[in-house]
């Protein structure tokens, strides 16, 4: 059976896989992926949107799954993971710019929510503009330098990994 382009399934199919590879690679290296200095490697799934609109309900889904599983804190679940779909949804809004303007929204969404998280959230003592370097920091690891990897990587492919055109 031959799947046609733009199906609803063919969607929901894309978004729960780039959930499920969010959960596995944010738990697989949850060392890295919690707390005040974190460099959350599923986060370079944040190019995706560029390829796929169904990226946008995907790390959002997958971000959310991974803080409840991860044992986050509400707000932490709430927030962090609305940074993540605002990245995802900008990221998608921006996909026709140049290339190097994908990582900017989740590195972004990232540094000005997950600080206050950490401040109101966890009670980290650190003041919010380090943490908004230390969060800088691991997004621009995870967004900006795996995120484009993955990206050059996936972009010769795009016509037929991500049959969903935006």
């Amino acid at each position: 059976m031959k799947v046609s382009k733009n199906t609803p399934v063919l969607f929901m199919a894309q978004a729960a896989m780039i959930a499920a590879i969010y959960v596995v690679i944010t738990l697989l290296f949850a060392p890295f992926s919690y707390g005040e200095v974190q460099v959350r490697l599923s986060e370079a799934l944040t190019i995706l949107p560029v390829f796929t609109p169904a990226a946008i309900p995907g790390l959002f889904i997958g971000c959310l799954l991974s803080n409840i599983l991860g044992g986050c804190i509400v707000p932490d679940i709430i927030f962090g993971s609305l940074a993540t779909l605002l990245g995802a949804f900008f990221t998608w809004k921006l996909r026709n710019l140049n290339k190097f303007f994908a990582p900017i929204p989740p590195i972004t969404a990232n540094i000005l929510i997950v600080p206050f998280v950490l401040k109101y959230g966890y009670q980290v003592p650190l003041p919010i503009p380090f943490m908004m370097l230390t969060v800088g920091i691991g997004e621009i690891v995870s967004c900006g330098i795996l995120g484009m990897l993955l990206y050059y990587a996936l972009a010769k492919y795009k016509y037929t990994l991500f049959k969903i055109q935006s």
